[in-house]
């Protein structure tokens, strides 16, 4: 019996975890050097620290099929699990390609071990912890840009060949075309509603909130939710110059295969009235007003805009489209101090900055190292293809090998030197770079503030759409929400702080920002 109690005991204490590895090319897999390596790095880790494995999950990506079925399955697995709570990888960019899959695994309530780079992330892990992380997953988004870059051409192909090539607005809807391609094609319910809007619009006759309530009225809806479409919504597509048979991609105009909803001549009548009833509402506000489209209202939801008062003081009050509204106008200048004291939070000590910096730079060293072992390896496999291509050649002279054969291998080897070059050049440019993002991100955090003092107002906004988010003005004070990963530094900012005020400066830095 006590036998059995002890085995409990342990069983108890025991972590169940998970692996996930990941290579990002077949040639990766198939030399066999990275995927193996993982498995046995997390294998001895696991049992190191008392973990034991009950799954394991690997991806093996391409340029062709870059899915990652997989982490996929893994998600699904740990979701359905509860008493699995622990998830081993062996750095940063082998879990994440972007910051979707950040927010996945965040929202698993998992505790993340990197064995490579000696972190162990969880809900309790501090935030300048969580920072760090944040700044490791913006770089390893790297990884993925040749894929969605490939994406891209795609679109533009079917952009040339007169194929929308994506959703399909309200009017039309998506078919597959005679070669297997989605196309586009007239929805017989919305089409004639959104032809009679762009009438009646054109007659200069309605307001935009007039065409809006008509099209409700008509049956108008969107098509996933059922809901009626909103005012912003017909606006965009009195704008969509689809309707008339050709389309804007991309900046360039293409001629479409799909059948014109309106003719060319009735889109520009739109245009002209869209156009001067913006003139009219622009009139007077000439001045570029650096908080413009910013702020919402607290109560209502709706945007605070603009005003120019005796013709020197800017106010911003609420819109009103909802309905009448109870919050007071407030001056630009009231705005400007509160949005100024919000992007000092983000400025941390000197020395702790350093440190950050130092840190980033230590955590990126094996990176460097790989990418290195990495050129090496292929600039060796680029010289034994270039003398097996030599050998060949003189064999060929020789008369020891024919001329069709020479030929062809010599096709395949070029082929795989080309390979090479390719990945050689990924490796170099991903050295060069992959610091630059991360310390720009904290050069920019630390520096916010007295950029935003100096800026116009056409910068000032521009900063602060990098930075913030979801901004809203209640009763004389503004709230703000910094983006990924400004949150979690402004956060630990703040702890520091807190801690420093009751503790001192020096406690506060080796506490939050240091660690044990």
């Amino acid at each position: 019996m006590e036998s059995t109690a002890t085995e409990i005991a342990i069983n108890a204490s025991t972590k169940r975890a998970v692996i996930y590895a990941r290579v990002s090319s077949k040639e990766q897999e198939r030399e066999g050097y990275s995927i193996p390596a993982q498995l046995k790095l997390l294998r001895d880790y696991a049992e190191t620290q008392n973990i034991k494995i009950v799954e394991e999950y690997v991806d093996v990506e391409t340029a062709k099929q870059s899915g990652r079925t997989n982490f996929s399955e893994m998600v699904r697995f740990l979701r359905k699990h509860p008493t699995v709570r622990t998830l081993l990888v062996e750095k940063t960019d082998r879990l994440y390609r972007n910051l979707k899959d950040w927010v996945t695994i965040d929202e698993l309530g998992v505790e993340v071990h990197f064995p490579k780079e000696g972190v162990v992330l969880s809900n309790d892990s501090r935030s300048s912890e969580k920072f760090m992380h944040g700044i490791k997953v913006l770089m390893a988004k790297n990884y993925i840009d040749n894929l969605s870059e490939e994406a891209r051409k795609g679109m533009r192909e079917k952009a040339e060949q007169g194929i929308w090539p994506t959703k399909a607005p309200l009017g039309y809807r998506n078919v597959p075309g005679p070669d297997g391609k989605n196309i586009i094609t007239v929805d017989p319910v919305s089409a004639p509603i959104v032809s009679r809007m762009f009438e009646w619009y054109a007659t200069g006759e309605y307001s935009l909130k007039d065409v809006t309530k008509r099209v409700r009225q008509e049956g108008l809806v969107y098509r996933r939710s059922g809901a009626p479409v909103s005012m912003s919504a017909v606006h965009k597509m009195l704008r969509t110059r689809l309707y008339t048979g050709t389309f804007e991609w991309k900046g360039e105009t293409y001629k479409g295969t799909h059948q014109p909803l309106i003719t060319h001549e009735l889109w520009d009548a739109v245009q002209d009235v869209l156009n001067r009833r913006h003139a009219t509402r622009r009139k007077g506000l000439e001045q570029d007003f650096a908080f413009y489209g910013l702020v919402k209202c607290a109560h209502c939801g709706c945007a605070l805009v603009a005003e120019i008062k005796k013709e020197k003081y800017v106010y911003y009050h609420c819109t009103g489209w909802k309905g009448k509204c109870g919050e007071p106008y407030v001056r630009e200048e009231v705005l400007d101090e509160q949005f100024a004291q919000s992007l000092s939070c983000l400025r941390i000590d000197d020395e702790v900055h350093e440190w950050i910096v130092r840190a980033l730079r230590d955590s990126c060293a094996d990176e460097k190292r790989e990418h290195n072992d990495a050129i090496a390896r292929l600039q060796a496999e680029w010289d034994r293809l270039q003398k097996r291509i030599d050998a060949m050649y003189v064999d060929k002279l020789d008369g020891r090998v024919e001329e069709r054969f020479y030929k062809r291998m010599r096709a395949q080897w070029r082929d795989e030197q080309e390979r090479c070059e390719h990945d050689i050049e990924r490796h170099r440019a991903a050295d060069d770079s992959y610091m630059d993002q991360g310390i720009q991100i904290l050069s920019l955090a630390q520096n916010a503030h007295q950029l935003f003092a100096s800026q116009p107002a056409k910068e000032k906004r521009n900063l602060l759409n990098f930075l913030l988010s979801n901004c809203a003005w209640q009763q004389g004070t503004l709230k703000v929400e910094f983006k990924e990963p400004f949150d979690m530094l402004a956060e630990t900012a703040n702890s520091a702080a807190l801690v420093g005020a009751a503790e001192g400066a020096a406690a506060a830095k080796n506490e939050i920002w240091l660690g044990d």
